[in-house]
């Protein structure tokens, strides 16, 4: 659905970081794809002692791993971000190495599910529909104007618009790609090196924005634009404005059929397993997947910790927020995920010791 309050909840969201900051207990930030979801409408789902400053996934995922707030505009301990860029192998070494005796265990969890629309403006064209080997042409370069894209006499040249900094929006794009054409793009968080050869110089007429809220506009801006964004910034179900790829339209149902063959971790202490990815599901909208919660098992205050706890079991119930996830655009994570999340990380049935604070995991322990 799209949102008309975007961009001035962004806007809000940035100039309010500060302010709320200091008046929260629970700091965070990242992804700007869940931003709105998260912290600055009406119907946000994080509590109000939550910061949340929407900075992209790769300066969020940077912010939590190295405990840096100032890369949230604060000070303190950042005790959570989201992130709908997964957290890797060395990503997570690296976490263990330098914190996991001081800190604990970290934790990633599945937070909504949502797509990565292509929204355009093209002159003609009120229904169009690209196969993902088109999008591999048009967003590689190779293919330069739609007439080349499309097989006609068009000679109106394609206008990528892309996200210029380390974008977990980027990463799922780029992961389906890679799939589908893996010599003309490779799964990365940032642009430049997800396509091939990495770091080669773009198209003079393509251009690169900050974040979420600036993709729509800067596509409608110019004729034989196209771009990528999470639904919550564009009318993702009206194909007058977003294609649909392989003839599949970037609805919630569609994102939900296109997850459903995602398994339940079979290690459940593996972070890596609480964020599956599909990057070219057999069914429903190509290009979907989780934007992700990465948090601490242990935190020293226990203020803290009740406070992330008491949301996980909200979020995590059902129905959860499951009002507020529809109305910005998302998926909610299927009741059988919720399930498992609220028995190892809330309440600890599932015996495996994984609870927030977990007397016996995290005695003297925790992010400061």
């Amino acid at each position: 659905m799209f949102k008309r309050t975007l961009i001035a909840a962004s806007l809000t969201v940035a100039a309010l970081a500060s302010a709320q900051a200091m008046a929260a207990n629970v700091t965070g930030g990242g992804a700007t794809l869940p931003a709105a979801l998260y912290k600055g409408s009406a119907n946000s789902i994080l509590p109000a002692n939550f910061s949340y400053l929407g900075t992209g996934s790769g300066t969020g995922k940077s912010a939590f791993l190295t405990n840096n707030s100032a890369l949230f505009n604060t000070t303190g301990t950042v005790h959570f971000a989201g992130s709908d860029s997964v957290l890797s192998t060395a990503e997570l070494s690296t976490y263990t190495t330098n914190f996991g005796t001081a800190y604990g265990p970290l934790i990633q969890l599945p937070s909504v599910a949502t797509s990565v629309a292509v929204p355009y403006k093209k002159s003609g064209q009120t229904a169009l529909n690209l196969t993902s080997a088109q999008l591999c042409d048009a967003f590689s370069g190779t293919k330069t104007t739609w007439g080349q894209l499309l097989g006609t006499a068009d000679t109106t040249p394609i206008r990528i618009v892309y996200r210029s900094t380390s974008s977990g929006t980027t990463e799922i794009f780029s992961r389906h790609l890679a799939s589908i054409c893996p010599t003309k793009f490779a799964t990365n968080s940032t642009f430049t090196n997800a396509r091939l050869p990495a770091g080669s110089a773009l198209p003079s007429n393509w251009v690169g924005v900050a974040d979420t809220a600036n993709v729509v506009p800067t596509v409608n801006l110019v004729d034989g634009s196209l771009g990528y964004v999470g639904p919550d910034g564009v009318a993702a179900a009206n194909n007058a404005v977003v294609a649909r790829v392989n003839g599949v339209q970037p609805t919630q149902a569609n994102v939900t059929a296109a997850l459903s063959t995602a398994a339940l971790p079979t290690d459940p202490t593996k972070p890596e397993q609480w964020a599956p990815v599909v990057a070219n599901p057999a069914s429903g909208y190509p290009i979907s997947a989780y934007t992700n919660l990465i948090l601490g098992q242990c935190y020293k205050d226990a203020t803290v910790a009740a406070d992330v706890k008491a949301f996980l079991t909200t979020h995590y119930s059902v129905p959860g927020n499951a009002a507020a996830t529809l109305a910005h655009g998302f998926s909610i994570v299927p009741t059988n995920w919720k399930n498992a999340i609220t028995a190892n990380f809330v309440s600890n049935t599932s015996g495996n010791k994984l609870d927030i604070n977990n007397a016996s995991v995290c005695n003297a322990i925790g992010r400061p």
